[in-house]
């Protein structure tokens, strides 16, 4: 069974996926006013550039989106686009003039006003039916999803007029818009989570706002039954649920297998590796089945991992070396069935003469890493750390259990020296953060590799040993 974890907090959105008590998926979306994957802009184009076949766009953002040409533009022209990839460094978003309005069983897109259905769909009395039942709009296409297999052509018909009054909205939204802007952004994580994930396999749905609570509750009323529960404790949902200690353990490069070797995962300036070793599984008489048994648990692993971390680009796994031709079908038809459920499109390619499998997974949001680490601005470029916000968080979860099992008036924090300077320059802001305005917060700055600690003063004595760590607003 599926669970799904949906929290907010402040301008940062967190979405966990569980499936049979195990975290399989991690969305994190960052209300920051960054154009992100999937919403709706009205642009103006400011330059166009013919030896690149690229035009730049103007979306309202501090850095204008890039768009490849397929039609002639010009300078000044207002076009529709949609966010394909969100921006990066310098560069600014990459958008399409291909917008698409996605639903549960339909897709509504511009690019063509054929009626298409998805690749994994191969029965052709469906497509027969759906063909010669259906009434598509005129001005747009429509790709059938898979889902629709298990609908009656009432209902896709339903959604295909619904979507399409939403796309009549967008269009009249951008007509009279004068400025650039968002003109949708139903496409969102909060939606495609909805859309794509929620489904009759779904347990339980556990958010921590009333609008999302009352919002899920109508959205999902005529589809499927679903438990939704309003998380009303003072500890943040993720860290109640155990989830934050998960994500967490997320910046370790290795992991474990149950059968006792582990896979490392590392990055590179080109892409990501994950290396695969038998560690303590060397008990075996039949090595050529241990070998096997090694690499078909990292392969299950590797693409759980991907998939949480949101990983991207080019990924190689490094197999152990493995001579059988079949056995190695079998390895890769297990990443290829770990990858099935994934809304990110992944190809899988077969295994190299050199035992490497490479896969090529679609860029879609952040991964982890971005939102919960940054560069360390004592190692020169060269290490990262654990973000001051997102330690905050930890901290404030912290406080609030004293809280909730005694009431605590002092507290200590230790944490790493590296963050003093940041801390010190505005340390009202800190105190907000964690929730410390109502207590006596003592900081030490510690060295060493640790990040942070907290604990409860309770003796006179700890109080006196620390006075000169006390925090003085």
């Amino acid at each position: 069974m599926r669970d799904i974890f949906i929290e907010r907090n402040k301008n940062i959105l967190r979405i966990a996926v569980k499936e049979e008590e195990k975290l399989m998926e991690c969305y994190i979306e960052d209300d920051m006013g960054e154009a992100m994957p999937g919403e709706i802009y009205k642009g103006i184009v400011k330059n166009v550039v013919p030896a690149i076949k690229c035009a730049f766009i103007d979306i309202g953002g501090s850095k204008n989106a890039y768009l490849y040409l397929d039609r002639k533009i010009k300078k000044g022209q207002e076009v529709m686009v949609e966010v394909i990839k969100e921006e990066i460094g310098y560069k600014g978003a990459k958008v399409s003039e291909a917008v698409t309005i996605p639903g549960r069983l339909v897709v509504l897109h511009t690019y063509d006003n054929e009626v298409n259905f998805s690749k994994k769909i191969s029965d052709k009395d469906f497509k027969e039916k759906v063909i010669n039942h259906i009434e598509k709009p005129q001005e747009v296409g429509v790709t059938v999803r898979t889902k629709a297999e298990e609908a009656s052509i009432e209902d896709i018909q339903k959604e295909i007029d619904e979507l399409h009054k939403k796309f009549i909205q967008i269009k009249r939204t951008f007509e009279y818009t004068l400025n650039p802007k968002r003109i949708s952004s139903e496409n969102s994580i909060f939606y495609r989570i909805l859309r794509d994930i929620t489904n009759t396999n779904t347990h339980k749905i556990y958010v921590d706002t009333k609008e999302d609570y009352n919002f899920i509750k109508n959205y999902l009323e005529d589809i499927i039954t679903v438990e939704v529960i309003l998380h009303q404790e003072d500890r943040t949902l993720f860290d109640y649920y155990g989830i934050e200690k998960e994500i967490l353990a997320l910046r370790g490069h290795r992991i474990n297998l149950p059968c006792g070797g582990y896979i490392i995962i590392e990055k590179t300036e080109a892409m990501y590796t994950i290396d695969v070793n038998t560690g303590k599984n060397v008990h075996g008489r039949n090595m050529e089945k241990t070998i096997y048994e090694t690499n078909l648990e990292a392969a299950t692993e590797a693409a759980r991992q991907i998939r949480l971390r949101n990983l991207s680009g080019i990924i190689v796994i490094d197999f152990i070396d493995l001579k059988d031709k079949s056995l190695q079908a079998n390895i890769v038809n297990k990443l290829k069935e770990c990858f099935d459920t994934d809304s990110n499109k992944t190809v899988i390619y077969p295994f190299t003469e050199l035992g490497l499998v490479q896969i090529a997974r679609r860029r879609r949001g952040k991964n982890i890493s971005e939102f919960i680490e940054e560069e360390c601005p004592k190692c020169h470029g060269f290490g990262v750390r654990l973000r001051l916000d997102y330690i905050s968080l930890l901290i404030s979860n912290e406080i609030i259990k004293f809280e909730n099992e005694n009431s605590i008036d002092n507290i200590l924090i230790e944490i790493n020296d590296k963050y003093k300077e940041e801390i010190q320059n505005d340390i009202l802001s800190f105190i907000m953060k964690i929730n410390g305005l109502n207590k006596n917060i003592y900081i030490k700055y510690i060295s060493g590799s640790g990040y942070f600690k907290v604990e409860p003063l309770l003796f006179q004595n700890q109080l006196d040993a620390l006075n000169e760590y006390k925090v003085t607003l």
